[in-house]
């Protein structure tokens, strides 16, 4: 089965140990009553049953929102990054046109470097001059040894031109320096920046690629959840209509009950009336479908084999697990038999069991339910009313089977997902 909570509560079902009738009126208005009780309890975990639906239906319906929600940021997320990838490209470009003007930066550098190396060497040759000649005393003898007043005017040009030229050396020397630091400074201010947005690209990077990874991983634990809550959901589907099966089941009992009491009245009645004169009333519903291989003789009781084959294992522990009932291997196709007279609560494909049945017994007042397992076809249906010895399936191995056998289950009491019921049907179902 799945993994589900389902609990099947049983109904304490008519009992169809011979007949359905011959009951004393006190013990059939009893079994009535208990019937009705029953009835009333599956009515209510039914409609515990679709309040937890509409609890997981309302769990999923969240967990729908907040898959949108993060999606929609991680949406947002994603033009984050394509807009962070656009400047990264734009700043990776920027960068190499940078590196560019650094390189040529450094040409022109270069070039003042060698300017002023130039302009150092004429100026340590004029001072040179200077201490050698004397400088300025020098530039007056040169005035003053002029011959005439227009070779004085020459010679004061020509000395004015000279001390002109030396500041203006002195001058460029002084705008080339400057302009050479705040190149180098330009330079290092440029790296500085380049490195800044490297930086910081790096940390965006790691920033948006940690949220992208953060949400990734929440919308898969937020998938992971709804698919819990869909399985939760299917379980609590199988268990309302297997609850809605046994309902139906129940009521069908009641109604074979009190037609029962009836028709026992009945003969009453005309027994009383007519000494004498008998009449009998009987009730068979065989189960159609065709069979093959051999069946089991109809034991005498309450009870009768439910298949010809070997008996493969045993009720109880199995390695590591607890095997909950009994296994009839056969390698050709026989009919699968119901144990006792009873009503099919539930007849389907399940998982686990394959195809399988549930039926539902009422025997000296002790309500049974028996499981037959992985078949390979289902003759009755959901709520048929079936005897003792009556075909309700053909063996298989469908489900989580191993070969080709019947799994056979005897519950004393309801079916539940943990099989607290179960119990051994050795000594009490004829087995092979």
């Amino acid at each position: 089965m799945k993994k589900s909570i389902m609990t099947l509560t049983v109904a304490g079902l008519v009992g169809f140990g011979t007949t359905f009738g011959g009951y004393a009126a006190k013990t059939e208005a009893e079994s009535i009553s208990k019937l009705k009780g029953e009835q009333s309890k599956i009515q209510n975990q039914r409609s515990d049953v679709k309040s937890n639906l509409n609890s997981v239906n309302d769990k999923i319906n969240t967990i729908k929102d907040q898959q949108a929600d993060v999606k929609s940021e991680m949406k947002r997320i994603d033009y984050a990054i394509e807009d962070a990838t656009n400047k990264i490209n734009e700043k990776t470009a920027k960068i190499e046109e940078t590196k560019a003007e650094i390189a040529k930066l450094q040409e022109e550098v270069e070039v003042l470097k060698e300017r002023i190396k130039a302009r150092n060497e004429i100026l340590k040759e004029r001072a040179r001059s200077y201490q050698e000649t004397g400088g300025l005393v020098n530039y007056l003898d040169v005035i003053m040894g002029a011959s005439s007043f227009s070779d004085f005017i020459d010679r004061a040009n020509a000395v004015a031109t000279i001390m002109q030229a030396d500041q203006e050396i002195i001058r460029k020397q002084e705008a080339d320096k400057k302009e050479l630091e705040e190149k180098q400074t330009q330079v290092k201010n440029d790296l500085a920046s380049l490195q800044t947005m490297l930086a910081e690209l790096q940390t965006l990077n790691k920033q948006l690629a940690a949220q992208k990874a953060e949400k990734d991983k929440l919308l898969a634990s937020l998938v992971t959840q709804e698919q819990e809550e869909q399985e939760h959901m299917m379980d609590l589907k199988e268990q309302e209509q297997i609850l809605a099966a046994q309902e139906a089941a129940i009521q069908k009992a009641i109604k074979m009950e009190q037609e029962a009491q009836a028709k026992a009245a009945e003969e009453a009645r005309k027994k009383a009336a007519s000494t004498g004169s008998s009449s009998s009333a009987g009730s068979s519903n065989s189960g159609g479908g065709a069979s093959s291989g051999a069946t089991p003789g109809v034991s005498s009781g309450y009870w009768t084999q439910p298949a010809v084959g070997v008996l493969s294992s045993g009720f109880g522990g199995r390695g590591s697990e607890t095997h909950f009932g009994v296994d009839i291997a056969n390698r050709t196709k026989v009919p699968i038999l119901a144990a006792a007279d009873g009503v099919v609560i539930k007849s389907y494909y399940s998982s686990s069991y394959g195809n399988c049945i549930f039926v539902s017994h009422s025997i000296n007042g002790q309500v049974y339910t028996t499981v037959y397992a992985h078949m390979s076809q289902r003759i009755a249906g959901n709520g048929a009313v079936v005897k003792k010895g009556q075909q309700i399936g053909v063996m298989g191995n469908t489900g989580a089977s191993r070969g080709q056998h019947l799994h056979f289950e005897l519950h004393k009491g309801p079916w539940t997902q943990d099989k607290r019921y179960a119990i051994n049907p050795v000594g009490i179902v004829p087995l092979p």
